[in-house]
């Protein structure tokens, strides 16, 4: 039996029926990780020695018949702007090349109490800013479906991980699509919950109002089984909701029950409008959508007004808000520090210039600009205020509808330094993504099949804390297709 190819459901139900033991189920994934790291580079750091230790402490609690958690035994990649107390974080950047934390997210510490086995620290493009991974200060992580083609991103190294099986589970974040454009060019399942579900205390901010705490695994049931552990609300971060709730499990999870008769279905006409330039995606979709009709749900053409301006309203958010994060930077209190200067100002300028790579610098200039006095009314301001229109636009959508069907990208996986030199080409592939960033709302990207042999995913988007609805659909769909 490979280990590495079960879902990360059917590793727990072995582990509880003493048919493997957790040490069994990391010793498999380290051994995959060493045949398959050369070739894909997911992981900037690994953390094997205490990985073993951890899983021989979930057997012994087995030995003993105690309770373990509900993630026990399962090993675990973490993105590397969440920070892991005594395991280095770099969020990919020569920045924070050796910065060693002084504490655990929230997330952490709650998949460390739920007795999850946190095997390493996944690649991204650095500071999270990118599509696909090829920002890292640590070299590319490459797709293992198609090793000269871009994993995606900002959560490459995540999906990659999980896609190559080298972990069943892993952690991403989300601001414009991080964890489900990834998902779908790795041919994985990426949940992206409602803003506030998920505390993001001890995650590296990269636009505080549009981040959130993604999941990628190999099935709905996986990313439902993470959910359950880390969702919930947390008095150290501000942006956490009270109506966080992580018993989002639908009860009813027999496989002989049709989910997705009786769904009511969206699809907006500007999604329609926007499509894509590749027919063969396209027919992907509309064979998607005729499964969900065949199986009894219930389709209906809305219109979202607004949704054309998400794209622009969302980069000027962004950007501006990694401006003003990202300078605390500044070569004085942690992170990388220039070794040549005279003056202050010299300190700040030389520690900045070296310390971010090109595409960082970009965005923070840009925000910078946007932010600026006499243009932020202009743009800022007025980004915000289409923001509320956007999420007005969604809020009308949802009280007649449970989900909204998209792609999640409107290309496939594209080669290796393809289009990471054209930065608005790249951008606007997160048309599908990016408004529900803006709007703050729950997001699932699915596989929905392959083209040309390359995976595209289904997007499934609910309204805020109605991931019960997207679970549901999603999990309907993929036993309808399977």
């Amino acid at each position: 039996m490979d280990i590495t190819s079960l879902k990360a459901w059917e590793m727990k139900e072995k582990l509880l029926n003493k048919e493997i033991s957790s040490k069994d189920i990391v010793e498999a994934h380290i051994k995959k990780i060493e045949e398959t790291e050369p070739n894909i580079n997911a992981f900037i750091t690994l953390n094997k020695e205490e990985a073993l230790n951890t899983a021989d402490a979930v057997d012994k609690k087995l030995r003993n018949n105690e309770d373990v958690g509900v993630l026990a035994g399962l090993p675990i990649g973490i993105k590397d702007n969440i920070v892991t107390k005594g395991m280095r974080t770099t969020c990919a950047s020569k920045m924070l090349e050796n910065f060693m934390p002084p504490y655990d997210a929230t997330v952490i510490e709650k998949i460390k109490n739920s007795d999850g086995i946190i095997i390493g620290k996944t690649n991204m493009d650095e500071f999270a800013m990118g599509g696909s991974t090829e920002t890292s200060y640590f070299g590319a992580t490459k797709n293992p479906v198609d090793p000269n083609r871009v994993p995606g991103g900002s959560s490459g190294g995540s999906a990659a991980a999980v896609s190559a099986n080298e972990v069943p589970l892993a952690l991403g974040t989300d601001t414009g699509g991080s964890v489900r454009q990834p998902a779908s060019y790795c041919g994985v399942v990426g949940l992206k919950p409602t803003y506030g579900m998920i505390s993001r205390y001890g995650v590296v901010s990269m636009a505080n109002t549009l981040d959130q705490v993604g999941i990628l695994g190999r099935g709905v049931k996986d990313a439902v089984l993470m959910l359950n552990a880390i969702a919930g609300h947390d008095r150290k971060d501000s942006t956490s909701s009270t109506r966080s709730n992580s018993a989002v499990f639908i009860d009813n999870d027999k496989e002989n029950i049709n989910l997705l008769e009786g769904l009511r279905v969206a699809l907006p006409k500007e999604y329609v409008e926007l499509g894509t330039s590749n027919k063969k995606i396209q027919t992907l979709f509309d064979e998607a959508v005729k499964v969900f009709e065949r199986q009894g749900s219930k389709i209906d053409f809305i219109s979202i007004p607004h949704l054309k301006y998400a794209l622009e309203t969302y980069y000027i958010i962004m950007t501006s808000e990694v401006s003003s994060n990202l300078a605390r930077f500044d070569g004085i209190r942690y992170g990388h520090r220039a070794e040549n200067y005279n003056t202050l100002d010299e300190l700040y300028t030389n520690s900045r210039t070296e310390g971010f790579g090109e595409e960082v610098k970009r965005r923070i200039m840009i925000g910078t600009y946007s932010l600026s006095a006499g243009y932020a009314e202009e743009h800022y301001k007025k980004a915000l205020k289409v923001r509320t229109l956007i999420k007005q636009d969604y809020d009308n959508a949802f009280i007649d509808h449970d989900v909204i069907l998209s792609l999640t990208s409107t290309i496939l996986p594209f080669e290796f330094n393809s289009i990471i030199n054209d930065p608005v080409e790249m951008y606007k592939s997160d048309l599908y993504t990016v408004p529900i960033n803006v709007a703050g709302l729950c997001s699932i990207s699915i596989p929905m099949g392959k083209v040309d042999g390359l995976p595209v995913g289904l997007q499934i988007t609910g309204d805020r804390f109605m991931e019960k609805n997207i679970i549901k659909a999603a999990l309907g769909y993929e036993r309808a297709v399977l």
